[in-house]
């Protein structure tokens, strides 16, 4: 299913430049684009690929195969025109990763690519930013075609799908969306070390920083989901987590 976006973005086929006829500017496509597929499964990244070069052959891909890697693909590809996004890869936690990627990259699109595809998890993918949703069991012809039309600018959704009632529920599981999405990288990788359970000495022997240094992201953190414990700011972020019991906050106290 196709549809317009509502704050419309033009998302050319490829990068783009400007050309100006009669004092008029236009924007055209470039001859190459770029996209970053990130999956932990190498196969699917593969079919991912086929489906999309059998549009433009001169397409570029970027892969990443868990969280971490693509924070790191992020920061030197600041080009790139489109992420196809795994929401259950390493480092994920649910939609944590896609609302990251939208606060710090609005303007590059995102396109879920899933093998959970009930109507919530679409509709929550749709909420937190994603320009499509396409599930892993879509042929891929059709997967081709849904990547095309989300570069010209379409809201892809799977055949079928209708969008679910609002609940105050939602709204406040935006509201700490939009939070999440204000932590710099750096600041979103000790946020999943937290989430993984991980203590002070750990995520600094994992980033090869000081633990002066996380606990200095770690107050940062804290400030900006509005949170007063490092439990508190792992349970507000498992308000994203597809699976909550997969988060596993340390005791209190404890760093």
């Amino acid at each position: 299913m196709l549809r317009r976006a509502a704050a419309r973005t033009l998302f050319a086929i490829g990068r783009t430049h400007e050309i100006r006829s009669r004092g008029r500017v236009i924007v055209a496509p470039s001859m190459s684009r770029q996209i970053i597929v990130a999956d932990d499964h190498p196969l699917f990244r593969e079919a991912l690929k086929a489906a999309v070069g059998r549009l433009e052959s001169a397409t570029r891909f970027v892969e990443a195969d868990s969280v971490a890697t693509l924070l790191s693909v992020l920061d030197r590809e600041p080009d790139a025109d489109l992420l196809l996004l795994d929401l259950n890869m390493p480092g994920a936690q649910g939609f944590n990763a896609l609302v990251h990627v939208r606060g710090s990259r609005p303007g590059l699109p995102v396109v879920v690519v899933s093998a959970d595809d009930d109507t919530e998890t679409i509709a929550g993918a749709l909420r937190y930013g994603a320009q499509g949703f396409i599930p892993k069991s879509t042929e891929a012809g059709q997967i081709g075609r849904a990547i095309e039309a989300v570069l010209a600018g379409e809201i892809f959704t799977p055949p079928g799908y209708v969008a679910p009632r609002a609940t105050t529920s939602a709204d406040d599981d935006l509201r700490i969306a939009r939070r999440v999405g204000e932590l710099t990288s750096q600041q979103f990788r000790v946020l999943g070390m937290l989430c993984s359970g991980l203590l002070n000495k750990q995520i600094a022997y994992e980033l090869d920083v000081s633990e002066a240094t996380v606990k200095a992201h770690v107050t940062a953190i804290l400030r900006k989901l509005g949170v007063a414990t490092r439990t508190q700011a792992v349970l507000a972020a498992s308000r994203l987590a597809l699976d909550r019991s997969s988060i596993k906050p340390p005791p209190e106290g404890v760093e």
